[in-house]
């Protein structure tokens, strides 16, 4: 898991970096590297977080 992804907690907003049409996406949890995100466009979504570093939305 990236620095970046372990940083993730339930409630953020993020962007997957090669799926732009997703929209934005609430973690749900963030679990040894597994990233379960709630996407607007496409809904719960399971992530490696090993390899996909997810972009934060501030």
């Amino acid at each position: 898991m990236s620095d970046m992804n372990a940083l993730l907690e339930p409630g953020m907003i993020v962007r997957h970096p090669d799926r732009p049409d997703w929209g934005d996406g609430q973690v749900q949890s963030n679990i040894g590297g597994t990233i379960t995100v709630m996407f607007r466009e496409v809904g719960k979504i399971v992530i490696d977080g090993s390899r996909i570093e997810l972009i934060p939305v501030f």
